[in-house]
């Protein structure tokens, strides 16, 4: 676990910088016969994700959007949410953000939070106080941040026209910690970190950079990259999960997504499940999730580190998948579901094996809980949101979670 992030369960997206959508603490939900999901829902204007603090806060990100379609800049907005009712206990004044994209949320081992969004980097106490704030230098949205073990801030415009430009901050000053680093190419997807290395994925690679303490400044590595789109017509991937040994994401990321996931490919060719190795970026492989033409995703995978399963999915044409990892790093099928409306980041309590995952149906999303080994629905609830959720969830407290999907925030809870 990162050392960056402050001690809870679930302190930034994904859980923490490695994206492995499982919890540092905490209990499962762990549902036993007879027990069934329940959820409490709010609207929300565009929430994002929700992170924990001390026992009992709970933090959600929102956004505006109707100023983006009228030109206008847009702002972002933290709330202190009661943990069962999610009402507002405190809230942050309108915090600047620019050109709208979903942001990102924090908390920094110095126990304060911090946002990314737009293209302004907050400061905030936990009373969502506004400590400070910071323009970031490309006039573009930014798609969120890590946190490096040094403590650093770590956070990329979004680019799919110029190269990307990977910003340092300090966490103390909410200054740069040293000149911005342009990548090779531009990049889509969101930043993922182990320890003071950045994995960032580009359009047609993923490559890496560590900082360099004695320098002080991100080097890029220059023995690990691979060019994973190639001579294929697939389009460019999405967040990478670190498990250790390799770094795991999926293709084809240009979509149409407007309100759901579903036909929204632009690519006619099937999204792929694409693993490196850490230690050699010559030894990766691919795999294609459900075959189809048009398939697309706008999220990461989820990797099972305990239990060797890899869960993959298709959005647009509704597939969701696991592989079981073998010794020799090939992936043998273990379930396979069609109809499967999922598109949101995962979440998975890897003492149970029990998996999260949103179906959106003809009338709304539901939250799903499924058996990792068997692919085996234990629950559904449905959480009341009209769009697919796209987004982030997180643990709660209890025997309970938060999924987040745009105009609707739930607590999915075990009755």
């Amino acid at each position: 676990m990162s050392s960056g992030y402050f001690a809870s369960p679930w302190p930034g997206e994904d859980g923490g910088p490695a994206r492995l959508q499982i919890a540092r603490s905490g209990p499962a939900l762990n549902l036993q016969p007879g027990e069934r999901l329940q959820c409490v829902t709010r609207n929300t204007v565009l929430s994002t994700m929700t992170v924990l603090g001390d026992p009992g806060e709970v933090y959600l990100l929102t956004h505006s959007a109707l100023r983006a379609h009228l030109g206008f800049a847009t702002t972002s907005c933290v709330e202190r949410i009661d943990p069962y009712t999610l009402q507002t206990r405190q809230s942050s004044k309108r915090l600047p953000g620019g050109p709208m994209w979903p942001g990102g949320m924090a908390i920094h081992r110095n126990g304060d939070i911090y946002v990314v969004y737009g293209r302004y980097a907050h400061r905030l106490d936990r009373d969502c106080g506004l400590k400070a704030s910071f323009a970031l230098p490309m006039k573009q949205a930014y798609n969120a941040f890590v946190i490096l073990d040094n403590g650093h801030i770590v956070t990329k415009n979004l680019s799919d026209a110029h190269p990307a430009v990977l910003t340092v901050l300090d966490a103390d000053t909410l200054r740069p910690a040293c000149a911005d680093v342009a990548c090779a190419e531009p990049s889509i997807a969101r930043l993922s970190a182990v320890g003071n290395t950045v994995y960032v994925v580009g359009v047609r690679s993923i490559f890496r950079y560590h900082w360099n303490e004695a320098a002080h400044t991100l080097q890029r590595d220059p023995d690990w990259a691979w060019d994973y789109v190639g001579a294929t017509k697939q389009s460019y991937g999405w967040d990478p999960v670190i498990d250790g040994h390799n770094a795991w994401f999926m293709d084809n990321g240009l979509h149409r997504y407007r309100i759901n996931m579903r036909g929204a490919g632009v690519r006619q060719t099937p999204n792929r499940l694409l693993r490196v190795s850490l230690r050699n970026a010559q030894d990766h492989g691919a795999v294609e999730v459900s075959g189809l033409r048009g398939g697309s995703i706008t999220n990461p995978p989820l990797v099972d580190v305990q239990r060797r399963i890899v869960v993959g999915f298709d959005s647009a044409n509704q597939v969701l998948r696991a592989w079981r990892l073998q010794d020799d790093l090939s992936l043998a099928p273990l379930w396979h579901k069609r109809d499967f409306g999922v598109a949101s980041h995962l979440l998975l309590y890897p003492q149970t094996g029990e998996l999260v995952v949103n179906d959106y149906r003809r009338l709304g999303e539901e939250v799903v809980l499924l058996d990792i080994e068997t692919g085996q629905e234990r629950a559904r609830v449905r959480s009341g949101g009209l769009t697919q959720g796209v987004v982030f969830p997180s643990v709660g407290w209890e025997r309970d979670l938060y999924w987040a999907s745009m105009g609707r925030l739930a607590r999915i809870f075990v009755a």
